[in-house]
C-alpha cells in the first residue's frame, strides 16, 4: 500500500477533470481526494492504495479527460496512512 500525490497543470480546470479523477480512482478501489487549487489554476489529487492501482491513476492523471491539456504532473510518493474512508471530489476546504 501507498499514498500518492501529485499537482497537475495545464488546462485542468472547467473540464471535468475532478469527476474524471474522482471516476478512475473509486473504480480502482482508491481512497483520497481531488480538488482545484485557486492559485495557479491546478489540480491536487491525494490517492492510497495499492501501487500497481495508483500507478494505473497516474497515468490517467496524465492524460486527462478531452478537452484538457496537462501540461506537468508533479507527483510524490509516500507510505500509506489510512486516512481516508473512499474517494471524494473536494469543493472547498
Amino acid at each position: 500500500m501507498a499514498s500518492l500525490h501529485a499537482l497537475i497543470y495545464g488546462r485542468v480546470q472547467g473540464v471535468f477533470f475532478r469527476d474524471f479523477v474522482s471516476r478512475h480512482a473509486r473504480a480502482l478501489g482508491l481512497s483520497g481526494y481531488v480538488r482545484n487549487l485557486p492559485q495557479g489554476g491546478a489540480v491536487e489529487v491525494k490517492a492510497e492504495g495499492e501501487r500497481p492501482k495508483l500507478d494505473s491513476l497516474l497515468e490517467k492523471l496524465h492524460q486527462g479527460p478531452p478537452g484538457a491539456r496537462v501540461d506537468r504532473v508533479d507527483v510524490e510518493w509516500a507510505e500509506y496512512s489510512g486516512s481516508f474512508a473512499d474517494f471524494r471530489i473536494r469543493y472547498w476546504d
